[in-house]
Order: C-alpha cells, then sequence, then structure tokens
C-alpha cells in the first residue's frame, strides 16, 4: 500500500509538471498533489521536527581499484565547458593521429598494355551494344530474337556505283602527283629561260683554279651574266651534279658567295 502511495504520488507530480510545460518536477508540483490527494501538508514540519526521527546515515563510498590500460599514449584531452563532466573520456591521442596514403602509379609495360587492351575491348563493346539497341539488328536464332543481337548490314542501293568510283587511296594519290607536278612546273618556270647547260659548264671551267693562281674580286664573269643570273646559277646547282662535282667545283662553292658579296 505504501508504494502505491508513494508510485501515486510520482505520477500526478509528472502530470502537473508536464501540464507546465516541463519536464523536471518541483517541490510545488509535489505540494499540489499531496492537497489533490487530500494529504494535509501543514503537519509536514511538526513531523519533521519531532525528537525521536530516525537518521538513516548516507552509505559509506568505496573507490574501485582503477585498472591501468595495456595501451596507453600520451593524456586525454580534458572535456570542453560545454560537455557535462559524466560523460565519458575522449579516446586517446593516437586515435587522432592519421597517415595520408597515396596510390602510385602503374608503370610496369606489361600491366599498362593490358590495360589499354581492355579499355578498347569494353569501349568496342558498349558502341556494339549501343548500335544494336538503336539500330537494325539481326539475330543469329529464330526463335530467340535478343540473344546474341549482331549489327544489321546497310547494302548500298546501287552497287555497282562502288566498282566505278575511286577509292580514297587513288584520290589520295592522284592529289598528290598533281601537287608534285605543279610543283616542280612552279619552280622551272622561276628560272630565267636564257641559261643553258652549256653557259653553266663555262662559268664552272672558269672557276676551276689552280692552287698557285691568285684570284682578285673584281675578276670578270661571263658575258651575258647579272648578279641574279649568279644567283640562279646556285639554284641550278642541284640540278646538274655533274658539273659542281667535276674537277673539284665543290672547294670553291665559297668563292662563288664572296664574289656574290662583293658585286
Amino acid at each position: 500500500m505504501l508504494q502505491s502511495y508513494i508510485s501515486e504520488i510520482g505520477r500526478s507530480a509528472k502530470s502537473y509538471c508536464e501540464h507546465t510545460a516541463r519536464t523536471q518536477p518541483t517541490l510545488s508540483d509535489i505540494v499540489v498533489t499531496l492537497v489533490e490527494m487530500g494529504f494535509n501538508v501543514d503537519t509536514l514540519p511538526a513531523y519533521a521536527k519531532r525528537s525521536q526521527r530516525m537518521v538513516i546515515t548516507a552509505p559509506p563510498v568505496t573507490n574501485q581499484p582503477v585498472t591501468p590500460k595495456a595501451l596507453t599514449a600520451g593524456q586525454n584531452r580534458p572535456h570542453p565547458p560545454h560537455i557535462p563532466s559524466h560523460f565519458p573520456e575522449f579516446p586517446d591521442p593516437h586515435t587522432y593521429i592519421k597517415t595520408p596514403t597515396y596510390r602510385e602509379p602503374v608503370s610496369d609495360y606489361q600491366v599498362l598494355r593490358e590495360k589499354a587492351a581492355s579499355q578498347r575491348r569494353d569501349v568496342e563493346r558498349a558502341l556494339t551494344r549501343f548500335m544494336a539497341k538503336t539500330g537494325e539488328t539481326q539475330s543469329l536464332f529464330k526463335d530467340d530474337v535478343s540473344t546474341f543481337p549482331l549489327i544489321a548490314a546497310r547494302p548500298f542501293t546501287i552497287p555497282y556505283l562502288t566498282a566505278l568510283l575511286p577509292s580514297e587511296l587513288e584520290m589520295q594519290q592522284m592529289e598528290e602527283t598533281d601537287s608534285s607536278e605543279q610543283d616542280e612546273q612552279t619552280d622551272t618556270e622561276n628560272l630565267p629561260l636564257h641559261i643553258s647547260p652549256a653557259l653553266l659548264k663555262q662559268v664552272f671551267n672558269s672557276l676551276m683554279l689552280s692552287d698557285s693562281a691568285q684570284v682578285q674580286v673584281g675578276s670578270s664573269w661571263p658575258e651575258g651574266t647579272d648578279f641574279l643570273w649568279t644567283l640562279s646559277l646556285l639554284e641550278l646547282g642541284s640540278r646538274y651534279p655533274p658539273f659542281l662535282l667535276e674537277q673539284g667545283a665543290h672547294r670553291h662553292l665559297y668563292f662563288i658567295m664572296v664574289l656574290l658579296f662583293f658585286s
């Protein structure tokens, strides 16, 4: 009966507390509860001051032995002011230590080739599946059309035109041949028309000097030659290699450049 009475006081005090938008009951809630239950609150001070009052002392507090941790490193951080003291302690400082890890790039030739081949195969499969889903397909099996779909071939409407039209390789070769012929024709048109191989040979024979001969800078040139003709002579040197190599003419190319500079 005493337990039921105390439980009822606690339940009613809790109800009054929540009715006033609070979560923790106060003394006023308990007083209102006792009044509602028919208890005379004025007799409580006289009962508390009676002479034969029994005082129940608190049990002695025994400190439990603290078992040291097996793995400890450093001192734990204290709680900040906003964290209550009854909360558990922070973990050891080594818990917050982090080591960044980086994945080393693969540099093995065989692994790179295998990876490139795998990626190429995946791209081809993805492209094949995309074309098979978006375009017309043909199946290997008549019963199940969705199994092993193949990309349908699209034949030309007029197949004999393919044999009549030139291929891309033939067109490219024809364009390269036309461009090379046009370049040679342009080079030929830029040369003076009055230069002949005989006159060219005469000029080189006049430059075939012996080791004892002395050459002056103002030496006369063959008749009908000028500065532009001399420039054309150097340009024609590559077209007539027998004249350049005859009697060691390659040793006198520097002499030609000196004459061009002072003429």
